[in-house]
């Protein structure tokens, strides 16, 4: 567990290693989004919001999460 804290420490000081990850992811994706490997289509998500690109419904999911957690 103290390895993963060590490696979000070092991606947040490093903005240029978190921008060259999140390409990285990016283009993993596509690739895998056009190949046999459609399941690894996620990375996309996860490159673009490493890059600071929020998606527009965020927020609607993030409404409707906690509509039904509450419901618990």
């Amino acid at each position: 567990m103290n390895l993963l804290k060590i490696a979000k420490e070092y991606i947040r000081n490093k903005p240029k290693i978190k921008k060259m990850i999140g390409v990285i992811l990016i283009l993993v994706g596509f690739t895998a989004f056009l190949t046999p490997l459609t399941p690894g289509s996620w990375l996309i998500f996860i490159g673009a919001e490493l890059l600071g690109i929020r998606f527009l419904f965020r927020d609607k999911f993030l409404q409707w999460w906690h509509k039904i957690n509450s419901k618990s």
